[in-house]
């Protein structure tokens, strides 16, 4: 199962290469690459996947899909695996 996460860039331009930001979920930060996208700021939120930045999202729609994943996380809700 893959799972991507909205993040938000809180430095760009870090690392050894251009081209990579340092990212914030929740305190935890991780540089990640963003060899996918032009343009990417402070500020903005990205879909996070396997390391990479796949693209933009609209900052109403990264918090209210951050919350549903805090709102699991509070609930315990158990995700029945197939």
């Amino acid at each position: 199962m893959c799972l991507a996460l909205p993040v938000r860039v809180v430095e760009v331009g870090v690392g050894a290469k251009d081209g990579w930001a340092t990212v914030d979920l929740g305190g935890v930060k991780k540089e990640i690459s963003l060899a996918l996208l032009d343009g990417v700021q402070v500020g903005d939120y990205v879909i996070l996947h396997v390391g990479y930045a796949l693209t933009r999202l609209d900052p109403e729609e990264a918090q209210r899909t951050l919350a549903l994943f805090a709102q699991m996380n509070d609930s315990n809700v158990a995700v029945p695996i197939p």
